[in-house]
């Protein structure tokens, strides 16, 4: 059974709308890329040798085309997060998957800002992406937190918040391709406990 851009079951397809569907994806993909991704829609559609209507069809936001475009990083994060869910630097591996995050939100121009804005609606197509990506996360975050190494006040909401900043940071300064690094190693140093705290973080992590 197919899924709909707001991840509940649908009819099969037929051969044609599959066809539609993947050119629509691909042309999207394409354009996001290059202009952002406020890119027209009109002009997706075109490129893919389809209406405007049947874009929307597939497509009924302009969020819901973003989520599909992006759900194949999505994946790829969340295959990322399991990876690193065995490490035995919790907090560099958290870190580094927030990294990851960074750099794949910086791929389309815009999409790090909509990630912001919808990052606690549920009612948004983009809930595909925020959800999924929160709940990995999450699992990162807690154990972290259990080894010490991050503090307890830290909430996954906020670090996602604080990557896509820090992505639309990025993209606002093409000219410093090292600003995600850098903020991404204060974000390091904010995360470690102070010695207040009653914890302290282990050597290299």
């Amino acid at each position: 059974m197919a899924m709909s851009t707001a991840g509940t079951p649908t009819r099969p397809m037929r051969a044609d709308a599959r066809r539609n569907y993947g050119r629509l994806l691909a042309e999207a993909r394409t354009a996001f890329a290059e202009h952002g991704t406020d890119a027209s829609l009109e002009d997706i559609a075109r490129r893919a040798g389809v209406g405007i209507g049947t874009l929307y069809r597939h497509f009924p936001t302009r969020h819901a085309l973003m989520s599909a475009v992006f759900q194949e990083a999505v994946t790829a994060l969340i295959t990322r997060s399991r990876e690193l869910a065995g490490s035995d630097r919790p907090c560099a591996a958290l870190v580094e998957w927030l990294g990851a995050i960074v750099t794949h939100a910086g791929e389309y121009r815009g999409l790090a800002q909509a990630l912001m804005s919808t990052c606690r609606d549920e009612s948004s197509a983009l809930a595909r992406c925020n959800t999924p990506l929160r709940e990995a996360g999450s699992t990162l975050l807690t154990q972290a937190q259990s080894a010490g190494t991050v503090r307890q006040d830290v909430s996954i909401d906020d670090l996602m918040q604080l990557t896509n900043a820090i992505a639309l940071a990025a993209e606002q300064s093409p000219d410093d391709p090292e600003l995600a690094s850098r903020l991404l190693t204060l974000t390091l140093r904010g995360l470690h406990p102070s010695p207040s705290d009653g914890t302290s973080s282990p050597s290299g992590d």
